[in-house]
């Protein structure tokens, strides 16, 4: 590919991953939303497992210069890493409910929603920068590894947008307003993507160890977050949906490998 398909490959896919889980979560009603987290949630496990184990991993090991042994190394160090990150965002998490016994003035709680609807957005506009980062050095890579990589994030980007837009209405926002401020967290992924692209475009060396820390995110955050939340409705009829869905998102990745 050239230099310029790259570029422009990672400005439509990043623009892309930015925005359509957004525009999936706000055009759906809240019934419809919360069906949809289930099954979304066990599909994403299938494609992050999948992408990670059978295409970013593979594809960061076979590249020239890439040490085994340090390229382990960033796998363990990425798994602790965004383990950590994700204490300190629990850590700082607010859970104030009504009835919990403190006496807040009026209006605290609405206050405390609107908080945490901007946290949310905050949040989400660093995700997405980073989500954006990952996809570009994917893609500079390899082409096939960045659309993986870029199907990934999507999957699981779904579920997450869905459940961080019933928490904005919850929060006050209006659909509008829920609309367009996360798709403007949403094209983060853009301004990521474009920096990576300048920043890292003459350096090679740095791209397995990229690709091995998106791995390490797409496994911690299936194993982490995404399986755990499966467990909880552990019905054998649930189980068995879970395990198809789980199946049909690797299934998924392998036939686009092959159709690739």
């Amino acid at each position: 590919m050239s230099s310029m398909t790259v570029l422009q490959s990672i400005l439509l896919v990043t623009a892309l991953a930015g925005t359509a889980s957004v525009l999936v979560a706000a055009s759906c009603s809240l019934a419809m939303l919360s069906k949809m987290v289930n099954n979304m949630v066990s599909l994403s496990v299938g494609i992050l497992l999948a992408t990670a184990l059978l295409h970013s991993l593979p594809e960061a090991f076979s590249m020239e210069g890439a040490k085994p042994q340090f390229l382990f190394a960033t796998l363990l160090a990425g798994l602790l890493g965004f383990f950590l990150l994700e204490k300190i965002a629990l850590l700082r998490h607010d859970h104030h409910h009504e009835g919990d016994g403190h006496h807040h003035h009026h209006g605290h709680d609405a206050e405390n929603a609107g908080r945490s609807g901007w946290m949310i957005l905050v949040g989400d506009g660093i995700h997405n920068f980073v989500d954006g980062i990952l996809i570009a050095a994917a893609f500079m890579a390899d082409h096939q590894v960045g659309i993986f990589t870029a199907i990934a994030i999507i999957a699981h980007e779904i579920p997450q947008e869905i459940g961080d837009f019933i928490v904005m209405l919850n929060a006050g926002f209006s659909r509008a307003r829920a609309l367009l401020y996360n798709l403007i967290c949403g094209l983060s992924a853009v301004v990521g993507g474009v920096l990576a692209y300048f920043f890292l475009e003459k350096a090679h060396a740095a791209m397995p160890y990229l690709l091995v820390v998106a791995s390490s995110s797409f496994i911690y955050i299936a194993v982490s977050d995404l399986i755990p939340q499966m467990h909880r409705r552990p019905h054998w009829v649930e189980s068995l949906r879970q395990t198809v869905l789980i199946a049909c998102g690797v299934g998924f990745v392998i036939l686009l490998s092959l159709l690739h």
